[in-house]
């Protein structure tokens, strides 16, 4: 039996990053039909406003244009990541470290080793550019770059609904995606288990060949109708709960062109700046914190009055489903699973799997068995070692003014892997051979800047003549650029508000 009509239930960032990976891989066969249902009743979550470069795979896919991207969804450019506060402050006072999207290795050579002999007081950011490129606010682009190309690696900040909308209108116009809507009640199955027909409030019975469950939370099909168990991941990431505020952002207010983290007693807060307003939000471990010192240390931050905010709290369950593709459904998105978006995770891990089931897609329904062995395989390992990427944050902090900061550093609350690797960094660093499987969506260079922008330790190496003039020279030949970065890329708000009239002229 052909497989012909697809349903993807859910119409936020998920149901539409579907709808566009499926409609690229599936457009050429005219048979194939997909319908994005959508209900009135749920809204979508809407809090996913970062990502990784990654995403510009997709998007160049989907024949979306950069420049659509950046006027219509109040975008702005992310160089990568400014972690604050993740040290014990008593014992290096402020701190702050990037986890940029530049290679660590100028030239193509790795001078890592050196600076673990000769570092001295120089941050590890300075291995590349791009830290000082993001901190003096200056544009990863020049203004006369091509689409999607830039003198530095960049991925974006954006206004996740508005971002929704734009792959809306993307898959239904370029690849004849339908949108309908109705509030999904339950499911009709057949005697092996398959999903046969949707049920509506309204008392419909809508028949397809394949779901994709985008419900969120809700969890419509995968947990509700198929009961596919959750594996929780709470005795590795401590953080339960979530505070989200938007706030204004002045006319003349400078964008960073950077995602900010910044660690407090018991998680961190986020602050992602879009072109007309801040993206916030206050992640905690209700264990370790109250809800009203979490509300109390969130206002301080924002610098507002206190009662002034009234944050929409979000419970965050922390694990993902023991099989993502069950039967003749897949799940994506938050139906999948959730991690604290501390790397900009969710839009990643959704990404990723989507376009991994487009690429994987069976035309029939003899093909399924093949297929579902697989995905569930490789994208179970993404998961967890995504999880363990996040973990690495929290575990090498040497801050102690807290129980939750202690509770993550106990080595019960790593994953066996994560123990190994450490032990393996700790007499040399990361290599790309450590990270063997293409499906570690976060490998070596990711590994790097955290390590070594939270001062882990690692045994000095022997190095020759060559390596050590050779380091030293990309170093300084790394300021000689930064210093004259100025000369010929803007300033982050000037290059947006400049695209911004060059279109309202057009």
């Amino acid at each position: 039996m052909k497989i012909k009509r697809i349903a993807i239930i859910g119409a936020g960032t998920a149901g539409w990053l579907a709808a566009n990976h499926l409609g690229a891989e599936l457009s050429a066969d005219q048979n194939i039909e997909i319908t994005v249902i959508e209900s009135k009743d749920v809204p979508t979550i809407g809090v996913g406003e970062g990502t990784v470069p990654y995403i510009m795979n997709g998007l160049k896919r989907f024949g979306i244009s950069e420049a659509e991207l950046l006027l219509t969804c109040d975008a702005t450019f992310k160089q990568g990541i400014k972690f604050v506060n993740w040290l014990d402050t008593e014992q290096h006072g402020e701190n702050a470290y990037y986890h940029s999207f530049d290679e660590p290795y100028p030239g193509g050579f790795d001078i890592s080793r050196y600076w673990i002999e000769h570092g001295g007081e120089r941050p590890f950011d300075d291995v590349g550019i791009q830290a000082r490129i993001a901190e003096l606010g200056l544009s990863p682009k020049r203004k006369s770059s091509a689409e999607y190309e830039g003198d530095l690696s960049y991925a974006y900040h954006f206004n996740a609904a508005k971002f929704a909308n734009l792959l809306a209108t993307n898959a239904q116009k370029r690849f004849n995606v339908t949108h309908k809507f109705a509030t999904i009640t339950g499911a009709n199955k057949d005697t092996l288990g398959n999903i046969t027909q949707l049920l509506t409030d309204e008392g419909e019975e809508l028949a397809f060949d394949f779901y994709v469950d985008c419900s969120g939370f809700s969890s419509i099909l995968i947990d509700k109708q198929l009961q596919v168990p959750f594996v929780s991941k709470a005795a590795e990431l401590l953080t339960d709960t979530v505070l989200v505020q938007q706030m204004p952002l002045a006319d003349d207010e400078d964008i960073n062109p950077y995602t900010t983290a910044t660690a407090h007693k018991a998680g961190w807060i986020w602050d992602i700046p879009l072109t007309n307003r801040r993206g916030t939000g206050f992640v905690y471990s209700s264990r370790h914190m109250s809800d009203d010192e979490a509300l109390r240390l969130y206002e301080e931050y924002l610098g507002v009055e206190s009662g002034s905010i009234s944050p929409r709290k979000l419970p965050m369950e922390i694990g993902y489903r023991k099989e993502f593709w069950y039967k003749n459904c897949v799940a994506l998105g938050l139906a999948q699973g959730f991690l604290e978006p501390l790397e900009a995770t969710s839009i990643l891990l959704t990404d990723f799997s989507a376009e991994l089931l487009a690429r994987n897609f069976p035309r029939e329904m003899s093909e399924m068995e093949a297929s579902t062995a697989y995905y569930n395989k490789v994208v179970t390992y993404a998961w967890e070692r995504t999880v363990d990427f996040i973990k690495l944050h929290y575990c090498l902090s040497d801050r102690s003014d807290s129980q939750f900061w202690l509770d993550n550093q106990q080595a019960a609350t790593f994953s066996d892997e994560l123990i190994e690797r450490l032990q393996k960094f700790k007499y040399r660093p990361p290599q790309q051979s450590d990270f063997f499987s293409r499906f570690d969506l976060f490998g070596e260079k990711n590994f790097l800047y955290v390590l070594y922008g939270m001062k882990f330790k690692t045994k000095s190496a022997i190095l020759s003549n060559i390596e050590i003039e050779r380091s030293k020279a990309l170093l300084e030949n790394n300021d000689q650029l930064v210093a004259k970065a100025s000369a010929h890329l803007l300033k982050h708000r000037d290059w947006l508000m400049g695209l911004k009239a060059a279109a309202a002229r057009s």
